[in-house]
């Protein structure tokens, strides 16, 4: 049973990162929130694993998190998704429709155009090492310093590198020719104000991936906002809105 005073959000993180964006959530958020988030291979404490590039693999991968929403279908939830995590939430949402399992409360992006929408980053996966790494440095998605050779460069660069095919996998599949179509939930969408590579404007398209209830909202910093104190601010008071509405319905409180 989950704790009827805070909501589950399972969070999915950005290209090239593990999970610890999100350890500080549940306190940054105001106790609304049980933050969830795990790795993909190749990653902390999955560092050893194969990386995977391909949809069906990652949905394989995250057959952990369907069981535990198998296991309490009374209870709300949302999803949250930063850049590759934008599209990895929507793809997971897209199966829980499929499967008929329960669908998220909210389903919350960030820091991504949506699907159908050109991304910067996208085709840059093939380029050879010197010129992904002169792409990223341009939209600043490059920690100071970095050379190749280097512990960066050997480490993180090949895990960006298959998340950037994954990404690139996953936004075919949300757009050809068998895609699901729009989900039935209410979408957040967020922008970083200074965020190159998926503006407000960019952030604005994914009302055409809901046929439930949208928002668009702007939070300061660039395409790393994830690591401020704004966003889970306003997914604690998204939280909040979802409990209530789950209490009222059913008759709790």
């Amino acid at each position: 049973m989950g704790d009827s005073q805070t909501l589950r959000l399972h969070c999915f993180a950005h290209a090239g990162a593990g999970v610890s964006s999100f350890h500080q959530w549940d306190k940054a958020a105001g106790g609304a929130v049980r933050t969830s988030a795990r790795p993909l291979p190749g990653r902390d404490k999955r560092r050893r694993e194969p990386r995977l590039t391909g949809r069906e693999e990652l949905l394989a991968d995250l057959g952990p998190l369907f069981e535990r929403i198998a296991e309490e279908p009374a209870q709300p939830y949302m999803l949250y998704g930063h850049s590759l995590g934008a599209m990895v939430a929507l793809t997971v949402t897209q199966e829980l429709r499929r499967t008929g399992l329960p669908m998220p409360a909210l389903l919350a992006v960030g820091a991504c155009p949506p699907p159908h929408a050109p991304a910067a980053l996208t085709d840059a996966a093939e380029l050879p090492d010197e010129e992904l790494l002169r792409v990223l440095d341009g939209f600043g998605a490059l920690p100071p310093g970095v050379r190749q050779g280097d512990v960066w460069f050997r480490s993180v660069l090949p895990v960006l590198r298959a998340d950037l095919r994954l990404v690139r996998n996953l936004r075919a599949a949300a757009t050809g020719p068998t895609a699901p179509g729009p989900v039935p939930v209410p979408l957040l969408a967020i922008a970083g104000r200074e965020d190159p590579l998926a503006d407000a404007e960019a952030v604005a398209g994914w009302e055409r991936c809901t046929t439930g209830r949208f928002v668009r909202r702007t939070v300061p910093g660039g395409h790393f906002f994830v690591r401020g104190r704004e966003l889970p601010r306003m997914l604690g008071r998204a939280a909040r809105i979802v409990l209530r509405g789950h209490r009222d319905q059913t008759g709790q409180g």
